[in-house]
């Protein structure tokens, strides 16, 4: 078998080079969501997946039983945590925690044991939700981690995931905004929100030493019927 002399288009997509890893962001299963009206903010922080969501991480785990996994991370909140371990279980890994993977906080300067409408008012929370369908950026949020803060945040924690992993499949189990500000970043894009991932689906990136390619969002080929939510 001939190997042929990778090409500049080759060098760029990172196709038929060695020392190729693959980065495997999954978003976690569905959570259980607390009662809108009987809960405050700290409620929102940390819920556990649900049922529908553990048979999400069960079947994401299915998924990628056939792929050899090097090493799997994971947030340190639940729903993220109990995901990437039904990933790992699959290959005798057990989930890094790293914490700077969670999930960005609404609202998150606030007292846990208050709503933000409680403080702010209903009508600044209306118009701000309004203001984030717009512009599609955290800084429209008071009160909450700036846009470039979490960016940096992010970035930090996945390249360190993959710094010394070239040549390994590595899989990060953590949440939609997160995988929307990586991405974003990557792609030059000014949204921090351009996509909306659905629960327990896969994104890929090949990585290198000095370059990150996408070659997948959302796959969710694992997720039928009842399974497939966002």
């Amino acid at each position: 078998m001939t190997t042929r002399e990778p090409t500049p288009l080759d060098r760029l997509f990172l196709n038929h080079l060695d020392d190729v890893g693959e980065l495997i962001l999954v978003r976690h299963g569905q959570q259980e969501w607390p009662d809108p009206e009987n809960s405050v903010s700290g409620d929102w922080v940390d819920p556990p997946l649900s049922d529908l969501g553990r048979r999400q991480a069960a079947a994401v785990g299915q998924y990628l039983a056939d792929t050899k996994i090097d090493a799997v991370y994971s947030s340190a909140l639940s729903r993220a945590h109990d995901t990437g371990k039904a990933i790992a279980d699959h290959h005798n890994l057990e989930p890094i925690v790293r914490l700077d993977l969670r999930e960005i906080q609404f609202y998150g300067e606030l007292p846990d044991d208050k709503r933000a409408s409680d403080i702010l008012g209903t009508d600044v929370v209306r118009a701000t939700g309004n203001r984030f369908i717009q512009e599609r950026r955290w800084d429209v949020y008071p009160a909450t981690e700036s846009s470039l803060s979490f960016r940096r945040r992010i970035a930090l924690e996945i390249e360190a995931a993959i710094a010394d992993r070239v040549g390994q499949t590595v899989v990060i189990a953590c949440h939609g905004g997160v995988i929307n500000i990586y991405l974003a970043e990557l792609l030059g894009m000014t949204a921090d929100m351009f996509f909306r991932p659905a629960h327990a689906s896969v994104h890929r990136l090949s990585f290198g030493h000095d370059r990150r390619i996408v070659t997948s969002l959302g796959e969710v080929a694992h997720l039928v019927g009842e399974l497939h939510t966002i």
